[in-house]
């Protein structure tokens, strides 16, 4: 059964975020809040917890994980941002906002779209997970915590936890954070993109 830790979901505690780093940094795969919805999260140099993950979410290689990403320094590691993209990112990060961008030569090939050779990123606006990130010191890879046959993302962290049993190695309880997914932008062709419609608001996206 995975551990799990009771978090404040504003003022998160340090030895429990630090605990929830080792575990990731020991191949676990984690259940943790963003500020749209649970995701599952493991380390992006993990490819075996990875495997784990898009099993758990019945995820082929031709769907996007997520790299949740501390700041637009970190994105600009792993994508490809011109200065017409910087200014957007500027804008709507932090955010319940998902950007399909170019990857850069320095991202490994099995986090990218097999064929367009592009990575989805994102900069989440929750206190957790902000400082889960900044506590790892590196992105996670990530998915919306939606099994596979339901129609929207767990968001009990006990019944996460009943469910995941095994599977996963820690449930961040941080209280509900809501059912409803980010926005994902594709910025990969001249104008923005709207790829999905969820918690950002789509007009500062098109303005």
């Amino acid at each position: 059964m995975a551990q799990y830790f009771t978090i404040h979901p504003v003022d998160p505690q340090p030895r429990l975020i630090k605990r929830a780093a080792e575990i990731l940094r020991d191949g676990g795969v984690i259940a943790y809040p963003t500020d749209s919805c649970y995701a599952l999260g493991c380390r992006v140099g993990d490819k075996d917890a990875m495997i784990r993950m898009r099993r758990i979410r019945g995820m082929d290689e031709q769907r996007h994980l997520t790299l949740m990403c501390r700041d637009l320094s970190q994105i600009g590691a792993y994508a490809n941002v011109d200065n017409a993209r910087f200014r957007l990112l500027k804008k709507l990060t932090p955010g319940s906002y998902t950007f399909i961008l170019p990857a850069s030569r320095e991202v490994p090939r099995r986090l990218m779209h097999p064929r367009r050779r592009t990575i989805g990123v994102r900069v989440p606006d929750h206190p957790v997970a902000q400082v889960l990130l900044a506590e790892l010191g590196e992105p996670l890879l990530s998915a919306t915590l939606i099994l596979p046959g339901d129609e929207h993302p767990l968001n009990d962290p006990e019944e996460i936890r009943d469910r995941l049993g095994p599977r996963i190695e820690l449930v961040l309880d941080a209280g509900a954070c809501g059912i409803e997914p980010s926005t994902v932008v594709d910025l990969t062709g001249p104008v923005p993109e709207i790829v999905r419609i969820g918690k950002g608001a789509v007009e500062p996206v098109l303005a």
